[in-house]
C-alpha cells in the first residue's frame, strides 16, 4: 500500500458563517483515513499560502477546537481574494504551486468557495497533471450569493438568508411603531452582484401570519424609478410605512450598476456598495418621506449567532463528501446538493464535473419573482423555506458567543526560493 500522502485545504472569497463547518468536515474525515491521508494543511490566506510556502498544519489542533470550527464563523485559517492566470499567462504561478505541494507530499486539493474558486480548482487540477505531478482536486462549494451551477443551493446562502429575513421582520416592527410621527420608509441593502437569492430571501420577513409592506428591488428586473415611487407613496397611504429590500447589484435599464465606484476588485468585478442610500435619497427627495437605511454588509454573513441548521449541514456534509470523493479518485469534481423533496425536505450530495461549474454563474428565476417585479412568488417561498429552518446557536459565556481561534502553527517551510504575489 502506498503512504499517506498530505491534503492542502484552503478558504477563498468572502467567509460565511458556516463555512468553517465545511474545515471541519474537510479534516475531520481526513483524519479518520490515516493511512490514505497524512496531515491536513491548511494554507494561510488561501490560495496565497500555497504560492508562498505559508501552511498551517492542522494536527496540531485538538479534536475539541476542530470540532468548535462547526459554530465559529469567519474563515479560521483566512481567505483572499487571488485569481490564478492561465497557464499561458503566469507559468511560473503554477510550477510554483506545484513546487510548495511535491516539497510537502501535497496528492490532494481541497479548494473552499464560489465561482472563482471553482476556475481555479478547475485548473490546479489540470495543470498539475500536465506538469507531471498530478494531484486531486475537489471543490468545496461556499458562497452566500447562492449562484454557484448545478447544485440546488450553496453552502452559507441559508444563514444569509435567515439572517436578512429575520432583520428586516424586526426592522419592519420598529417602524410600524413609530410611522405615524417618525420614520416612514426602511431601506435595507444586501448582498448580491449579479443574481438577487439574497434579496428573495428579504421576502420572507412577510408572510400571512405576519404582513409586512416590502418592497423588493432585484438585479434582475431593471430599476424603474416611475413604478418603484407609486408602488413605496401606495404602501405608506395605505399602512402608514413601508420597507424596501434592495440587492447591491441593482442596475439601471441600460445595464448599468445603480452604484458602481469604479472600483475593480482582484477579479476584475465592481466594487458595489452604496445603492440602498441612494434608494433612501430618492424617496426622500422624490416622496418628502422621513427615512432610515441600513447596509447589511458584512453582518450578514458573519452572523453565526443565526446561522441556519440546514446550512450548518449541509456546510459540513460537503466537507465530509470531498474527502469522500477524493479518497474514490473523483477528480475535478465538486460535491452539490441535490433536493429530492420540498415536504419534508430531503437532499442529498452527488458529485458534478467542475468543467460545468467553473465561471457559470445561476441567476434568480425569473418565476420567482411576482409579475409586478417587487416580491416573490409561492415558488420562491417553497424553495427557501427549508433553507432557513433549524437553529443551532454557538455556547454562550457572560452573555456572548464563545468562538474558536486555532493556534495556526506553522509547516516549517522546505524551499529556499520565495514567491511574490
Amino acid at each position: 500500500m502506498m503512504a499517506p500522502r498530505n491534503a492542502f485545504y484552503a478558504q477563498s472569497g468572502g467567509v460565511t458563517a458556516v463555512i468553517n463547518a465545511s474545515a471541519a468536515g474537510v479534516i475531520e474525515t481526513a483524519r479518520r483515513y490515516p493511512k490514505r491521508i497524512g496531515k491536513v494543511l491548511a494554507g494561510r490566506d488561501g490560495i496565497i499560502g500555497a504560492l508562498t510556502e505559508d501552511l498551517i498544519d492542522t494536527s496540531k489542533e485538538g479534536a475539541a477546537a476542530i470540532r468548535a470550527l462547526t459554530h465559529t464563523p469567519g474563515g479560521a485559517f483566512g481567505s483572499c481574494r487571488y485569481k490564478l492566470k492561465s497557464l499561458d499567462e503566469s507559468r511560473a504561478q503554477y510550477e510554483r504551486l506545484i513546487e510548495v505541494f511535491r516539497a510537502h507530499d501535497i496528492g490532494y486539493f481541497f479548494y473552499n468557495g464560489g465561482n472563482d474558486s471553482a476556475d481555479t480548482c478547475l485548473k490546479v487540477s489540470e495543470i498539475s497533471a500536465k506538469l507531471g505531478y498530478p494531484v486531486t482536486a475537489v471543490h468545496v462549494p461556499k458562497t452566500v450569493d447562492n449562484d454557484l451551477a448545478l447544485t440546488d443551493n450553496c453552502p452559507g446562502f441559508g444563514s444569509v438568508a435567515k439572517y436578512v429575513a429575520t432583520s428586516m421582520r424586526e426592522a419592519a416592527f420598529d417602524v410600524a411603531s413609530m410611522c405615524r410621527t417618525s420614520t416612514r420608509v426602511f431601506v435595507m441593502e444586501v448582498m448580491g452582484r449579479h443574481a438577487g437569492w439574497i434579496t428573495a430571501a428579504v421576502g420572507m420577513a412577510d408572510d400571512e401570519a405576519t404582513p409586512v409592506p416590502l418592497l423588493l428591488l432585484f438585479p434582475e428586473v431593471p430599476f424603474d424609478e416611475g413604478r418603484f415611487l407609486e408602488s413605496v407613496d401606495a404602501n405608506v397611504k395605505r399602512h402608514g410605512y413601508c420597507c424596501v429590500g434592495v440587492s447591491e447589484g441593482l442596475k439601471q435599464r441600460d445595464g448599468r450598476f445603480f452604484a458602481d465606484s469604479g472600483v475593480r476588485d482582484a477579479f476584475g468585478h465592481a466594487q458595489l456598495g452604496g445603492v440602498g442610500p441612494m434608494i433612501a435619497a430618492l424617496v426622500k427627495d422624490q416622496l418628502k418621506l422621513k427615512f432610515h437605511w441600513a447596509v447589511a454588509d458584512y453582518l450578514q454573513r458573519a452572523a453565526r449567532h443565526i446561522a441556519s441548521k440546514t446550512d450548518l449541514d449541509q456546510s459540513y456534509a460537503v466537507g465530509k463528501a470531498a474527502v469522500d470523493l477524493a479518497l474514490r479518485g473523483e477528480n475535478a469534481v465538486m460535491p452539490a446538493i441535490v433536493r429530492t423533496s420540498d415536504k419534508p425536505y430531503r437532499w442529498k450530495i452527488e458529485a458534478v464535473p467542475l468543467a460545468k461549474v467553473a465561471n457559470a454563474e445561476k441567476m434568480l428565476p425569473r418565476h420567482f419573482i411576482t409579475t409586478d417585479g417587487f416580491g416573490i412568488t409561492a415558488a420562491a417561498r417553497r424553495y427557501l423555506a427549508p433553507l432557513i429552518k433549524g437553529e443551532s446557536p454557538p455556547p454562550f459565556a457572560d452573555g456572548l458567543p464563545r468562538y474558536v481561534r486555532l493556534k495556526n502553527v506553522a509547516v516549517k517551510k522546505k524551499l529556499a526560493a520565495t514567491f511574490d504575489v
